[in-house]
């Protein structure tokens, strides 16, 4: 399973449980057949630190929610401690996505994190095909959890 850090919370305006993203990544683990041994970090920044990331990154010059860096194509002799993959938010458009799908913030936040780690492990939503997979694993985890 993987381990985390939370990076830069003290100004989030929604409390993160930590038994729930717990649980998120432990119910990763026990779905996805996929090797999780290694640490990431999350990290929140603001819109402009995120929109620069995402031009720097994907040549798209606007903010986003969520951006999902891995550091390696080779993970097999990397220690579980090292820093693998980081997962960027940006709280103000969690929020407005928040408000948008009526969920509550926290709630919006755990998604995002459930659909970035699926993309950390390889899955994407790029063709129907895969999208279809990702978006299987996305529900089934999020039942799991929250529609217990």
């Amino acid at each position: 399973m993987f381990k985390y850090n939370l990076i830069n919370t003290d100004n989030l305006e929604f409390n993160i449980d930590k038994k729930i993203l717990d649980e998120i990544f432990n119910n990763i683990n026990n779905t996805v057949d996929k090797d999780q041994n290694w640490m990431l970090n999350i990290i929140f920044l603001s819109p402009v630190e995120v929109q620069n990331l995402n031009k720097d990154y994907r040549n798209i010059d606007k903010t986003t929610d969520v951006l999902s860096f891995h550091y390696f194509d080779d993970f097999s002799n990397l220690e579980a401690d090292i820093i693998v993959w980081e997962i960027i938010l940006n709280q103000e458009k969690i929020i407005k996505q928040w408000q948008e799908y009526q969920l509550w913030s926290e709630k919006e936040f755990y998604k995002l994190v459930i659909h970035s780690v699926l993309h950390i492990l390889w899955y994407d939503h790029e063709e129907n095909s895969d999208y279809e997979i990702m978006k299987k694993f996305e529900e089934k985890i999020w039942e799991l959890i929250f529609e217990k």
